[in-house]
């Protein structure tokens, strides 16, 4: 039975014997089963305890590079600093660079420079393209492991992904339409802030399958490319509607409803079903006021917390075991915005 623990050590956790405990660890004859158990667990205790032990004082440094819209970037940042004085002993004092737009190369370059001065893990939403998975690569082979946050970048290197299942998402989406506008012939718009963001991507093609499949009656139009930011996404569904009959109902994987709600008020009377995503301060409202059908949700604390987990266990802190898992996709209406959620926005 392998272990690094002194037999005195295991018999007082164990509460048995230094003989006992001998006869157990060198496999020999007349041990009770019970009696092994109590030692294999013994064992599997103080494990725990001398990672309890290691976790106490160690400071790493985590560092924050996200390309989102600013309401959705502190919507991160709110999350990882409320999870972030649960994790004592451990201390994580994240760096954040965050912008709404950044280039191919401003990304490469501050993982480089992150490489450079040296971190103890990385969080990263960031486009699945072939130059941001290497420079994700050279970062690992330094030692810095990166975690991917509510969009993967699969082939990359990194250690693992934090966020919803965005294929779930989209097939949710999907349902909900269909359900809504029933089983007449419909315009459905689809708006994604670019198509680089691997999360967005699937759940665009998670939600075209399925309406392809199941609800071909209905017609999506796209009006990608805004990068949920309101001017942009505006001018994308002012130009795209243009040309297009009314619309029946809206799946906007990027952001930016107000704006899209505004354009489709200009152009048409008719209100639309409105699938969104995530309970930023806009949507909440969108919700309460009547003009979103639902939000699907995710818990952001959940997902940072699931981040900063990967990075203790990474650095030997903490078990595989004790690593939480990412947060499921909750269909929020009006009348279930949760309450801690809620009372932010007022």
């Amino acid at each position: 039975m392998a272990h690094r623990f002194l037999i005195k050590e295991i018999a007082l956790q164990a509460g048995l014997g230094v003989a006992t405990v001998d006869r157990v660890l060198n496999g020999r004859a007349n041990v009770r089963e019970h009696t092994r158990n109590r030692v294999e667990q013994a064992i599997k205790e103080l494990e725990k305890q001398e990672l309890n032990l290691a976790n106490t004082g160690r400071k790493l440094m985590v560092d924050v590079v996200v390309e989102a819209p600013a309401r959705f970037a502190d919507e991160i940042k709110d999350a990882l600093e409320a999870e972030l004085p649960l994790l004592h002993p451990a201390v994580l004092r994240p760096r954040f660079l965050m912008r709404e737009t950044m280039t191919t190369d401003e990304v490469i370059e501050a993982l480089q420079s992150i490489g450079r001065r040296g971190s103890h893990g990385v969080f990263l939403k960031a486009r699945d393209v072939p130059e941001i998975a290497k420079a994700i690569g050279e970062l690992q082979q330094r030692g810095i492991p990166v975690i991917t946050t509510f969009t993967d970048i699969p082939l990359s290197g990194r250690i693992a992904y934090a966020g919803p299942d965005n294929r779930v998402a989209g097939a949710t989406a999907a349902y909900l339409v269909a359900q809504w506008l029933g089983p007449r012939p419909g315009n459905v718009l689809i708006t994604m802030s670019d198509e680089h963001f691997r999360g967005e991507e699937e759940r665009e093609i998670s939600f075209r399958r399925a309406l392809r499949t199941r609800y071909p009656q209905l017609t999506l139009i796209d009006a990608s490319g805004g990068h949920g930011l309101d001017t942009l996404t505006e001018e994308r569904v002012l130009d795209v509607i243009a040309t297009h009959a009314e619309i029946d109902a809206v799946y906007s994987m990027g952001g930016g409803n107000v704006a899209i709600l505004r354009a489709l008020e200009a152009r048409q009377r008719s209100s639309v079903c409105f699938i969104g995503h995530d309970l930023d301060r806009d949507n909440v409202h969108l919700l309460r006021e009547g003009k979103v059908q639902a939000i699907l949700h995710h818990e952001l604390r959940q997902d940072m917390r699931s981040a900063c987990q990967h990075v203790l266990h990474f650095h030997k802190l903490l078990p595989a075991s004790a690593v939480s898992s990412s947060s499921s996709v909750v269909v929020v209406t009006p009348e279930n915005i949760p309450e801690h959620i809620a009372s932010r926005f007022r």
